[in-house]
């Protein structure tokens, strides 16, 4: 992996939201429609609010989130609704949001959906102290098919100790992105993701499923 640190959280969001940019602008140069797929939760809000404000050609991406908790998109834990709220404002508006819950057509219509969309040219994952990327949860009665070559794009999982069942986008979807970016901050996130490099054990440390070939920001 390629580690980079910042000497604060702001100059982070404000660095990545524009390498994120460029490798849009790039992969569009190249493809009519593209994918992204983006983590939800609370620590990566001000990267979209500076990314959502750059002119690019947002009709032309789509959004994913990588996980999904099987709440309402209202709900103040839905993915989908921190995208919404954060990233799909301003010129990034234009953009289309694949959502990860299962709609009247069920679980069949989601993924191809998902797979229509595949493969990612950007993803962008937070991680857990528990080395935890998406919801490949350690412990996760599903997760050994979550890691198999042939899972399907996106499923169902059940976390340890969650309230949500969630939907997350399989090992394989994640591995397929061209361009790869782990987003953490704090001493005890920066410790995990050392220990998961020494472990290489996407069983242990779901993490390394994606480890080789991402470049991860972090800062204290």
């Amino acid at each position: 992996m390629k580690l980079v640190s910042y000497p604060d959280i702001e100059m982070m969001m404000i660095d990545l939201a524009n390498i994120l940019a460029g490798e849009i602008k790039s992969a569009l140069s190249h493809e009519e429609r593209i994918t992204i797929a983006l983590p939800g939760g609370t620590t990566p809000g001000p990267l979209y609010d500076d990314l959502c404000a750059t002119n690019l050609e947002w009709d032309r991406v789509r959004v994913m989130p990588t996980d999904e908790r099987l709440v309402p998109p209202d709900h103040p834990r839905s993915n989908e609704g921190m995208l919404r709220a954060r990233l799909l404002c301003g010129p990034a508006a234009e953009a289309r949001l694949i959502g990860l819950r299962p709609g009247a057509d069920g679980m069949d219509g989601l993924t191809e959906r998902v797979r229509r969309a595949l493969p990612l040219s950007i993803l962008v994952l937070g991680m857990g102290a528990d080395m935890h990327i998406a919801s490949l949860f350690p412990g996760a009665p599903e997760l050994e098919g979550a890691l198999r070559p042939d899972a399907p794009p996106v499923l169902a999982i059940t976390p340890p100790g969650q309230p949500e069942q969630r939907m997350t986008l399989s090992a394989p979807a994640l591995q397929g992105a061209l361009n790869t970016h782990i987003l953490i901050t704090g001493a005890d996130k920066r410790a995990a993701i050392e220990r998961a490099a020494k472990l290489a054990d996407p069983h242990l440390a779901p993490v390394c499923a994606v480890l080789k070939g991402a470049t991860v920001h972090w800062a204290e």
